[in-house]
């Protein structure tokens, strides 16, 4: 499963995407499927924010924006696939002033292997510099011809239909969700996925079971444990509704797996969202009096800088808010945000609370921002922003097998101990570190991060042995530093 992206003029559960600093804003998730007769696929499904195309009317009633996409496919340094076209939003009646985001779904039929998506987005509304420019490295996994299930897309709508089109899958019509947060106005999780190969399990049957598993302690809350049966067969499409109206706020994990005779797993496949079961009332209280200390240490001009960098410390509702007051461009109501922010999460001086934390944006502005993204949307800014400094930092600029590279070390974030991250900059410029992989929980996993790391000079290994070629070169030294800890 494949991290969501958020990216535009923030970077939250983000994988290392580059986003401009303009208005264009979208999501991408990438999802794994199988098809017998093209074998595995990747996914591309892409939400955009409506209101934040440049939208242009057309005939006397309708608006409607274009975007011109630009996807690249590289299996190492090589393009694979590849795609450029002019897509249309759909059309917006004037009258009704309601412009809704809208998705597109690219599939790409790929053999089992490491792969990196480049993706540019461009609006063609007249602004040369409303676009987005970004990467995600994936993983092809295959079917190998075993059971196995797919990727979980959770469904914004999904019906019966075989009406053809790109949301057309198995029988069904799916518009995707990208986002991972539910709030507490949805009270039900529409998921979609696809099991293979079950009839190789010698059964006439096969059970399925459906877990939500609290990340803070992993254990699976029972009263949301399902278990079900299919009909074996080389294909099954599954599409159930979870009721979650009942489930508390917190972060969690959706599990689908396939169980033996025995009750043994078989194969698993993992859906990581959070939940808000609070009503969320907005955070900008417009009967807030500005405190003039709070007043004082914003300057005019810096306002909404400083209020999208409360993003790397946000949960989802609030990121939310965040980006509603930000379209308001009201600098009072901005400057409001901000302070009630910090009343709401601090626990005695709210204040001072915020001038520590407007110091530390500020140094993640000096020792990590670059030419296109701010300090704290870098995935180095967004993580010491939100988790602290570092316990241990390595810094290896100039190693000469490997891309320069950082691993940091923290001997607790909250309940959980002796977490790591691995930065890189495979462009070699503009200090633009990525994460590449983290055992932090809710943070990009990446078990091939070694091979990736190492392939200035390394060829690529196999699925089943990701490091084949991984031999040990002078300077090579990135495994033993994160082992060491």
């Amino acid at each position: 499963m494949y991290k969501l992206i958020f990216f535009t003029l923030f970077l939250f559960l983000s994988s290392p995407l580059f986003a401009q600093k303009n208005k264009l804003k979208a999501y991408l998730d990438l999802k794994e499927f199988y098809n017998a007769e093209i074998g595995p696929y990747i996914e591309i499904q892409l939400q955009f924010s409506g209101i934040s195309t440049v939208l242009k009317t057309i005939g006397d009633s309708a608006l409607q924006s274009s975007l011109a996409m630009y996807m690249d496919i590289y299996e190492q340094d090589s393009i694979i696939r590849s795609s450029a076209y002019v897509l249309k939003s759909p059309q917006f009646l004037l009258r009704d002033s309601i412009v809704e985001d809208f998705y597109e779904i690219n599939r790409f039929a790929l053999d089992e292997g490491d792969y990196k998506l480049k993706l540019e987005i461009q609006d063609l509304g007249g602004n040369a510099k409303n676009k987005i420019n970004g990467e995600q490295l994936f993983t092809i996994y295959g079917n190998k011809n075993q059971a196995g299930l797919s990727d979980i897309t959770v469904a914004e709508y999904a019906v019966p239909s075989n009406s053809g089109g790109m949301f057309q899958k198995s029988g069904y019509q799916i518009i995707p969700m990208l986002s991972n947060f539910f709030p507490s106005q949805i009270t039900k999780m529409p998921i979609y996925y696809e099991s293979y190969n079950t009839i190789d399990l010698r059964e006439d049957t096969v059970v399925i079971k459906h877990e939500i598993i609290d990340v803070t302690n992993g254990n699976a809350i029972k009263r949301f444990t399902n278990i079900s049966l299919f009909e074996t067969s080389d294909v099954n499409a599954h599409l159930s509704v979870i009721d979650i109206e009942t489930l508390e706020t917190g972060s969690y994990i959706l599990k689908a797996s396939i169980l033996d005779p025995e009750s043994n797993e078989v194969c698993t496949s993992t859906y990581a969202f959070e939940r808000s079961n609070e009503l969320t009332a907005g955070l900008v209280s417009t009967e807030i009096v500005l405190d003039p200390a709070f007043q004082n240490s914003i300057p005019n001009d810096s306002i909404d800088y400083y209020l999208e960098s409360l993003i790397p410390i946000s949960r989802p509702a609030e990121v939310k808010n965040i980006i509603s007051t930000l379209k308001t461009k009201d600098l009072s109501r901005c400057r409001k945000h901000i302070q009630a922010f910090w009343i709401k999460s601090s626990s005695i001086d709210s204040y001072d609370d915020w001038i520590r934390y407007k110091k530390q944006v500020d140094f993640v502005e000096k020792v990590y921002g670059n030419n296109f993204q701010e300090g704290f949307e870098t995935d180095r800014g967004r993580i010491y922003l939100k988790y602290g400094s570092p316990s241990t930092l390595i810094n290896k600029e100039t190693s000469p097998s490997e891309y320069p590279y950082e691993i940091w070390t923290y001997n607790k974030i909250g309940v959980f101990s002796n977490r790591r991250f691995v930065f890189y900059n495979p462009d070699l410029v503009n200090r633009a570190y990525r994460l590449l992989h983290s055992d932090m929980v809710g943070e990009l996993k990446n078990p091939n991060w070694p091979q990736i790391l190492s392939k200035r000079n390394t060829a690529n290994g196999n699925v089943d042995n990701p490091n084949q070629n991984n031999v040990d070169h002078w300077g090579g030294n990135s495994n033993e530093y994160y082992r060491q800890y």
